[in-house]
């Protein structure tokens, strides 16, 4: 009587919204106050806030007119238009990921009330997955991207259940357009390939192709993403070649690929993409590769189901061969796996164990986040310069950054840090006029000693240090 107690506390709808309305609250807290780590977030949030002061919507700029041509715009559009709602802040440049991420929320919701469970069921299984909840306030395109394969996969599901042609059918289109927008071609690679597996499966759905509007919804995808393409290579030559290219091509065939204007090389082992796919959905994925493998006989007794599993296995397929790959790759298939859990959830025995389970790490976050505010080691340990930059105490003394600029260091500073060389650093300390100095803890190393002594430390992190010259 205790364990169908419990168990039928759990499925309450009230517990899910208040969970989900909780998680939400934490993601929104630290979107707010996490500062912007280098180099990826803080790189993707200084495009952003570049394409808001310059008002060039083509161009994607790394640097005051210098062309960043690795992604499309989709993302990098949003953060800047909430910049200019909210200002220059770390909400704001991560805004367009939690609003992606909630709206993907409500768009899986009901797919749990027809099964008689909870709406926000499937929010809850969301948000206590380590990867989706980390990408719900981080600025990258990876979740404007999770959010356009979302909408492709479940508008073809929807179109796939009714013989008439509805919004559904349209939409489709809209999904595919957005996603080259918001990430390029991937979208095609990691959405029609599980499709077109799923109709072979189930040929009576041939039909499907069939009443699609492939004229129209042709035109809209030409008419959503064609554009900006066309006018981003006319603004900026080469970037198709770049972009279609090398970003698509060489970055998935050569883990070394040295055209990598941007990144690094990222060689990870062969098959990492299933590691990956393991550790960052900890502890759903155990739930769902126990039920995958029990259910492996009768997976094409059920459309659905088939549909979930074909669009969960596809990315981590693709990926498996390649060496050029980072965790966020598995981005898209959170949503198949979260849907999975609620196909199976009434058949689960252990509900209460695997809830409280999933909610370990994000406590954990909160608590470590809470300890790092309260004791300032998140100001040392953050792989950032904004805590450097607002020690300075006058506005009007120029702040340089020796050898190279961080990113962080242009978004804190509004664009106005510049990089001073070795040279000019040596002609600086002749002169009288006083400025800052941002040097990383390697580069103080090298400094001379006459050098050292003409510089007054101001603030320090485990990386760099800010210097007085007066």
């Amino acid at each position: 009587m205790e364990g169908s107690s419990s168990k039928h506390t759990l499925n309450k709808p009230i517990f899910y919204l208040l969970s989900t309305l909780v998680l939400l609250i934490i993601r929104v807290f630290i979107n707010a106050v996490l500062p912007l780590m280098d180099k990826t977030e803080a790189r993707y949030a200084e495009i952003a806030r570049i394409m808001s002061e310059t008002n060039n919507w083509i161009t994607l700029q790394i640097d005051y007119n210098i062309p960043f041509w690795a992604k499309p715009p989709l993302s990098t559009w949003l953060s800047a238009f909430s910049i200019n709602l909210f200002g220059v802040t770390e909400f704001a440049v991560r805004l367009p990921s939690l609003i992606f991420a909630i709206l993907i929320i409500f768009m899986i919701g009901k797919y749990s009330k027809q099964q008689g469970l909870p709406f926000f069921l499937p929010a809850f299984i969301l948000l206590t997955i380590p990867e989706f909840l980390l990408h719900a306030g981080v600025v990258s395109t990876d979740m404007s991207l999770c959010f356009c394969v979302v909408l492709t996969m479940l508008s073809f599901w929807e179109s796939s259940k009714t013989e008439k042609r509805t919004v559904w059918n349209y939409l489709f289109f809209v999904g595919l357009g957005l996603g080259l927008l918001a990430k390029g071609p991937i979208i095609i690679i990691l959405t029609l390939p599980p499709l077109c597996l799923w109709l072979l499966f189930f040929k009576d759905h041939i039909k499907v192709i069939r009443k699609m509007p492939w004229l129209i919804g042709t035109l809209i995808v030409i008419i959503i993403s064609i554009p900006w393409y066309y006018f981003a290579e006319k603004a900026s030559p080469g970037f198709w070649d770049y972009f279609i290219v090398g970003e698509h091509f060489k970055r998935f065939l050569d883990s070394s690929w040295s055209g990598d204007k941007y990144g690094f090389p990222k060689s990870q082992p062969i098959g990492m993409i299933w590691v990956f796919l393991i550790l960052f959905t900890l502890p759903w994925m155990i739930l769902v590769i126990k039920k995958i493998w029990t259910a492996r006989l009768n997976l094409k007794t059920n459309k659905w189901l088939l549909f979930l599993m074909l669009w969960l296995l596809w990315t981590p397929i693709f990926f498996t061969i390649s060496k050029s790959l980072i965790h966020p790759y598995i981005m898209p298939v959170m949503i198949p796996l979260a849907l999975l859990i609620v196909f199976w959830w009434s058949s689960i025995t252990l509900q209460k164990t695997y809830l409280i389970t999933s909610l370990i790490i994000p406590i954990i976050a909160v608590i470590f986040f809470t300890v790092s505010l309260q004791n300032k080691s998140l100001e040392f340990y953050s792989k950032t310069d904004k805590y450097l930059l607002n020690d300075k105490a006058d506005d009007s003394i120029p702040v340089y950054h020796l050898h190279k600029k961080s990113y962080s260091s242009r978004f804190y500073s509004n664009g106005k840090i510049k990089l001073m060389t070795s040279n000019q650093f040596n002609e600086a300390l002749q002169t009288r006029t006083p400025f800052l100095l941002i040097i990383s803890h390697r580069d103080t190393l090298s400094l001379k000693k006459e050098q050292k002594t003409k510089l007054k430390k101001i603030q320090s992190n485990k990386y760099k240090s800010i210097y007085s010259y007066q």
